[in-house]
């Protein structure tokens, strides 16, 4: 496999520049979902409280281009890529795009209490890795119940 055909896995967090209501949601959900399918890319997309975090999977060539276009996207502002790394095999591979929407977490009181959705923007790089590790798992958990 050439390194532009190898797989990657590429997580990215950005701000809307409005807050989307479900309907843009939707609408962005279906155009994106057509584009991974047609590029072979899958992933996740999770969303709270105008802030988007994205896990992309998919050949190298693909998802650069991809984020190529997701970074001029008028809707994005501050896009950052937080981990970039090779695959070895798919973790989302059923899903075109898989969407949760989180809800805000009301303030905790408890000593220790950390937000996994937070971490990814003000983590250092090991945090990171654990917020999308748990972010990941949650998501899995939260798509199996609904089937």
């Amino acid at each position: 496999m050439t390194a532009e055909h190898a797989l990657v896995s590429l997580v990215y967090c950005s701000s809307a520049t409005h807050p989307f209501s479900e309907q843009e949601l939707a609408d962005l959900l279906a155009v994106s979902r057509a584009r991974n399918s047609a590029r072979d890319i899958t992933g996740m997309l999770l969303y709270r409280g105008g802030e988007f975090v994205q896990i992309l999977e998919g050949a190298r060539s693909d998802v650069e281009s991809l984020m190529e276009i997701i970074g001029r996207d008028p809707r994005h502002e501050d896009v950052r890529v937080l981990i970039e790394e090779p695959l070895h095999e798919r973790r989302f591979a059923e899903w075109t795009m898989g969407y949760q929407s989180l809800v805000a977490a009301e303030p905790k009181m408890l000593s220790g209490y950390r937000d996994s959705f937070d971490d990814l923007r003000v983590g250092d790089h090991d945090m990171i890795g654990r917020a999308i590790m748990e972010l990941t798992l949650w998501f899995r958990v939260r798509e199996s119940a609904a089937r």
